[in-house]
């Protein structure tokens, strides 16, 4: 019985037929049991039905370099059939997988930083834009005081300011403490241990306390108001605040803002006075220096000015740290993985800003003479 694919004579092979997806696993039998064709006559008169799968059959038989020239030996063969063994040879032809250029490590060095900094100097633009509309909102409210959120900036005073005292007391305490060892450590090969109660007053006056309490907020309260803002956002509750006619601004951001400018400076006395608390408690039990030496050396050598410098830090710290936080709430795409990335985020922009500020303002100051 004559194959209906593959007909044999003499030396010259004849295919015709279907050669489509339907009979595959018969031609692929069929093309297992007859070889490679390259050296062999080949006659294609046309094919009843030719699809990708059986031109691809048809090319492993008769070979690529044959079927890419199909159209000088098979003039019988239609051209739409001859365009589809070229086509299906050309592809069977080239590599899987093209050997990728290695690029120079300079060059993916410098575009990495250049990434970055493109990605950076976007950040602050987005930063700036939102201060800008946070402060016009501020003052558009000023002129309604009806419409302030009383309530909703006491709630936040609570949770921001007021439950953030004990954890920044227990470390300004332990902060002054280990300042005044160190101090006392040092100053005591030179006979000036007294010494000690100027150090960590300047240092806490000035930069600790403030310092120390903005951080812990940027860590504490930065994180919270991204998180339930970026909540808020993948919920849609934003969205639906603004179908309202309602302004998540005033309603979401101020409070929050208003609420850190009243509680930072608040906890940054905190942490002063607990710093020194702590820096008299080693005076006291190291270095012999009484409670009321203490306090005189502090009155007579500490002026108010350098607690007036410190605490002048404070709005402005709050400020950006609440500002960022807010943003980077109202950056979330919707997703739980999202709401991580920009909280973690908002922290460390926060801790960058605030420390960022902090060494400017003391450059501003030393040349003040302040």
């Amino acid at each position: 019985m004559p194959n209906k694919w593959i007909t044999q004579r003499n030396e010259s092979v004849s295919l015709h037929g279907e050669w489509t997806l339907r009979h595959y696993v018969a031609l692929k039998r069929e093309v297992q049991q007859q070889g490679t064709l390259s050296g062999t006559s080949v006659a294609l008169p046309g094919f009843d039905g030719l699809d990708t799968a059986g031109a691809a059959l048809i090319v492993e038989l008769i070979g690529v370099d044959k079927a890419k020239q199909v159209g000088d030996w098979a003039n019988d063969l239609p051209r739409a059939q001859q365009a589809l063994l070229v086509r299906i040879a050309e592809a069977m032809d080239s590599p899987l997988e093209s050997d990728q250029p290695r690029a120079n490590r300079v060059i993916s060095a410098l575009a990495t930083v250049g990434q970055q900094m493109s990605a950076l100097w976007s950040q602050q633009r987005q930063l700036l834009a939102f201060i800008g509309l946070v402060l016009a909102t501020f003052v558009s409210l000023l002129l309604h005081p009806t419409r302030w959120r009383i309530t909703a900036t006491v709630a936040h005073i609570q949770q921001s300011g007021l439950n953030a005292v004990p954890i920044v007391a227990l470390l300004t305490f332990m902060v002054g403490a280990v300042v005044a060892f160190l101090g006392a450590t040092v100053l005591q090969d030179f006979g000036a241990t007294v010494y000690t109660i100027d150090l960590v007053a300047f240092s806490f006056l000035r930069e600790f306390g403030v310092l120390l309490a903005a951080i812990l907020l940027a860590g504490r309260t930065a994180s919270a108001f991204t998180a339930q803002l970026g909540a808020m956002k993948s919920n849609e509750e934003i969205d639906a605040l603004k179908t309202q006619g309602l302004d998540p601004i005033e309603l979401l951001v101020l409070p929050r803002v208003m609420a850190m400018l009243i509680s930072l400076p608040l906890l940054a006395f905190v942490g002063m006075l607990s710093g020194l608390v702590g820096g008299a408690v080693v005076a006291t039990l190291s270095l012999d220096i009484s409670i009321s030496q203490f306090m005189t050396t502090l009155q007579k050598d500490v002026s108010v000015t350098h607690f007036l410098v410190g605490l002048s830090k404070a709005p402005v710290f709050a400020f950006v740290i609440a500002v960022i936080g807010c943003l980077e709430g109202f950056k979330v795409s919707g997703s739980a993985q999202s709401v991580g990335a920009h909280t973690t985020s908002s922290v460390v922009q926060s801790i960058f800003m605030v420390i960022l500020i902090d060494a400017l303002a003391a450059l501003f100051f030393m040349e003040m003479g302040w």
